[in-house]
């Protein structure tokens, strides 16, 4: 039998810091997102991910495997924006069978528009109280759980365009 493993009181420190740390720097990011942009974290996060792709779009089934949600979370999500006109659905001219999100020229907006603040909030609340040395360690721990957590947790892999090789 495996023997049950407490954490130690580092341990613990180290999850529950984790834990309270994201809290609050979620709290302090959602905020100014709403305030700013009149959107939720979530959705500057949808809207940035399809603004760093070619042509900002994104086929919808690789924008949920980068999201790290369901396809129904992401499709509510991404309704949401398109009735705010933030971005628009549309087929896939390389692949019929798929539909690619594409930001819109609000969405830009609403991105330039809350990106400085948005910076500010990470940077004063994480980046800045770290020094280099700690931030390139933070970034590898991160590198590392991600990998980790990435091959545990079913996520939808994304359905390569027809005709087209997958990363």
């Amino acid at each position: 039998m495996n023997e049950l493993r407490w954490l130690n009181e580092t341990e613990m420190r180290a999850w529950t810091g984790l834990l309270e740390t994201y809290d609050l720097l979620q709290r302090l990011v959602d905020t100014q997102l709403r305030e700013e942009g009149g959107v939720t974290q979530v959705q500057y996060e949808i809207l940035t991910r399809i603004s760093e792709g070619p042509d900002e779009r994104r086929r919808m089934t690789e924008l949920a495997s980068l999201m790290v949600c369901s396809r129904s979370g992401l499709t509510y999500q991404v309704a949401q924006l398109e009735k705010a006109g933030l971005l628009r659905r549309q087929t896939d001219p390389a692949d019929e069978r798929g539909v690619l999100a594409v930001l819109t020229e609000a969405g830009r907006q609403v991105l330039d528009r809350a990106a400085p603040g948005h910076l500010k909030v990470v940077r004063e609340g994480l980046i800045d109280q770290l020094t280099p040395e700690q931030v390139t360690q933070l970034a590898h721990i991160m590198d590392t759980t991600r990998d980790h957590l990435r091959g545990l947790v079913q996520l939808p892999p994304p359905r390569p365009a027809k005709g087209h090789a997958t990363r």
